[in-house]
């Protein structure tokens, strides 16, 4: 499995999706969230794109970029993916989030522009040392 997420009690396979921007701008707001630590970066360099959701077409044929606030409404809710382009290329080398492909800057600055929060961490690998430290902004295009 490419992003290697098991669970910790019972050892399953954990399913994971796209980005969901619209839970996680909800999820900031809620806690007030001053920084964000993006993990597993480097999971993503296999893909050409990279889909990301930006909103949620409701029901009614409504999109929102903003989380439901009926229940009833977010179980029939359907994801609004914006796509990225991917970077294809490892991560292995870079030192800090200036050193991402551009590809994987834009997707870094795309996600502190949609959530309003900066990007502080990035996580390219499983061993400690692979934490890359940002000056809160990936907007270093």
């Amino acid at each position: 499995m490419t992003g290697g997420e098991y669970g910790t009690v019972t050892g399953r396979e954990r399913r994971c999706g796209w980005l969901d921007l619209v839970a996680l701008r909800y999820a900031a707001r809620l806690n007030g969230l001053t920084a964000l630590a993006l993990t597993k970066l480097d999971v993503l360099s296999i893909f050409d794109e990279i889909p990301v959701c930006v909103a949620y077409r409701l029901p009614s044929g409504e999109s929102t970029r903003n989380f439901p606030a009926h229940q009833s409404d977010f179980h029939h809710a359907e994801p609004v993916f914006e796509t990225l382009p991917g970077w294809a290329e490892p991560l292995d080398d870079a030192e800090s989030i200036a050193d991402l492909p551009e590809a994987a800057r834009r997707y870094v600055s795309f996600v502190e522009q949609e959530l309003g929060v900066p990007v502080a961490l990035v996580g390219t690998g499983q061993e400690r040392e692979r934490v890359l430290y940002g000056n809160g902004s990936a907007a270093l295009l």
